[in-house]
């Protein structure tokens, strides 16, 4: 399970690249802050966009996050809020369709999955959430695009949100906080966790035996297999692969020990 091919299937990163606290922590206390998405891309494999989430990016600073990058390097974004921080989510087609022609195919073969990210009030709604799946377009240009669905109500915890989520082949975020619902189940070909107990009293975030467990978990999922032991919606199937993308981002708690926790995952993976 522990083999090279599973390994380059897993992506391990951090929220953003821009933050005061990992400077002379993470970054250098000499490094110009324009060289941090260099640095920061060498030393992670994936970085999640929370920008795009507040304000709309033009196709020069996609291309320029490109440009700045290693070749085998993913960025995930997280879609406009705009689309889903409203009432009705099936008017959000503008909103939708703006982001996705705001240029992210500059990113070309370094754009990963599209972060939707839903307000904790949001209620599940089944015949709106399925009217708002079918806003989000399979391509933009020639390339295929991924989405991610971060639902952050108890009401999604149900077989009927996860039937939708496998209809239109969106996964669905884990993430391992108490503050929102946590289901593990898998809606479609590729896994994404967001990882958010960071604990700032430890060296890395984690206790090595968190991260020893992640590690596994992730090799698993990129084997095409599920983890027994993370929380599950009973009874709901998962979508069958013989192997995944999958991608961890350690995103909040302890934020400064983001990069930390993301070195030493990626190193237990390496061995």
């Amino acid at each position: 399970m522990n083999s090279s091919k599973a390994i380059d299937r897993i992506r391990v990163g951090i929220g953003g690249w821009t933050y005061e606290p990992w400077r002379d922590n993470f970054y250098p206390a000499d490094l110009p802050q324009k060289q941090e998405l260099h640095y920061a891309s060498r030393h992670v494999t994936a970085i999640e966009v929370n920008g795009t989430y507040y304000s709309t990016m033009k196709p020069e600073s996609f291309r320029k996050w490109h440009d700045e990058t290693p070749d085998d390097f993913v960025f995930s974004l997280k879609a406009t809020r705009y689309a889903t921080n409203r009432k009705l989510l099936a008017s959000a087609g503008e909103s939708v369709t703006r982001f996705v022609d705001s240029g992210i195919t500059e990113l070309k073969d370094k754009l990963g999955p599209i972060v939707w990210q839903f307000m904790p009030t949001k209620v599940f709604d089944a015949e709106d959430f399925a009217a708002f799946l079918a806003l989000l377009p399979k391509k933009a240009g020639s390339r295929t695009l991924r989405h991610v669905m971060d639902v952050r109500h108890e009401s999604f915890m149900t077989d009927a949100y996860l039937a939708l989520a496998r209809k239109h082949g969106v996964a669905t975020v884990f993430t391992d906080s108490d503050r929102f619902p946590s289901f593990a189940n898998l809606t479609s070909d590729f896994a994404y966790a967001r990882l958010m107990n960071s604990d700032a009293k430890l060296k890395a975030g984690y206790a090595p035996k968190a991260l020893t467990a992640w590690a596994e978990r992730a090799q698993q999922w990129a084997d095409g297999g599920a983890p027994d032991d993370l929380p599950r919606v009973d009874g709901a199937d998962d979508v069958p692969a013989k192997a995944r993308d999958v991608f961890v981002f350690f995103i909040n708690g302890a934020k400064e020990k983001a990069p930390a926790a993301a070195g030493a995952l990626i190193a237990k993976l390496a061995r």
